[in-house]
């Protein structure tokens, strides 16, 4: 029997699944009797946010999370082998993309079993789309590392990659580590260097603005656990040699 494992994602915060989720993939969401979560009471709670009813409902939720080992994956791809379709749900946005999910995805893939993406939010998209840095060359660089000296030489080699490639990169950051990580970043980053920091995406406190690293020294925002995407990226060049930067700044020494 043919199944599919279906990739659904999840809302953003506490944001609405009807107002960011196409009604084609509540439609899937709400069919499916197998679904392989990051973490249960999170997913229960997004369903409930979706309309679904839980109650007298046999719904089977397996776990797959960072501590979830490589032997348990064909138990969780088992009733996809059985003919049944699966739903594999982050807490957070689209699955498998820096997300365990992406382990399952592949095994599903060496056992011919269809793989289904479905329509949602993706906070490193909708942060690149709206930062205004290069959307063409970017590269997403997941987590960087905790310790303090390691991710002061990881922001260095990102900020050349930057500036010599043209290439937008992009962090993200357990949200209580936020402010460690925007620190670094004034700290070690030239003053010229854009950085763009795009919070609360798709929640009624979203912001998303785009400074040099001169002007989020003199101003800058807690970020404490509110969900934070960091893109760094090189001043584009404009005709007759001017930045994007330096017109900002003309325009508001005149006024």
């Amino acid at each position: 029997m043919s199944a599919t494992l279906y990739l659904v994602p999840s809302v953003l915060g506490d944001a609405a699944p009807i107002e960011t989720l196409p009604s084609a993939t509540l439609a899937v969401l709400r069919r499916l009797d197998y679904l392989v979560v990051e973490t249960p009471k999170q997913a229960r709670r997004f369903l409930k946010l979706a309309g679904i009813m839980l109650a007298g409902r046999k719904l089977h939720i397996d776990v797959l999370d960072e501590h979830t080992p490589e032997s348990r994956l064909p138990g969780l791809l088992a009733p996809a082998l059985a003919g049944n379709d699966i739903g594999v749900v982050s807490d957070c946005g689209c699955p498998a993309v820096a997300d365990p999910g992406a382990k399952l995805v592949r095994l599903a893939h060496a056992n011919a079993i269809r793989v289904l993406p479905l329509v949602g939010p993706s906070s490193i998209l909708l942060a690149l789309m709206a930062s205004g840095l290069n959307g063409q060359r970017f590269r997403f660089q997941g987590y960087l590392p905790v310790e303090a000296a390691r991710r002061e030489r990881s922001l260095r080699v990102l900020e050349h990659a930057a500036r010599e490639r043209q290439e937008t990169q992009i962090m993200i950051e357990a949200p209580y580590r936020n402010n460690r990580l925007l620190q670094a970043l004034l700290s070690v980053c030239a003053p010229e260097t854009l950085l763009c920091l795009a919070s609360d995406l798709t929640l009624p406190t979203q912001s998303v603005v785009t400074r040099t690293i001169e002007r989020w020294r003199a101003d800058h925002p807690d970020i404490n656990r509110r969900p934070t995407v960091f893109l760094l990226g090189s001043p584009a060049r404009m005709h007759g040699g001017n930045s994007v930067a330096s017109i900002g700044n003309r325009a508001r020494q005149r006024e």
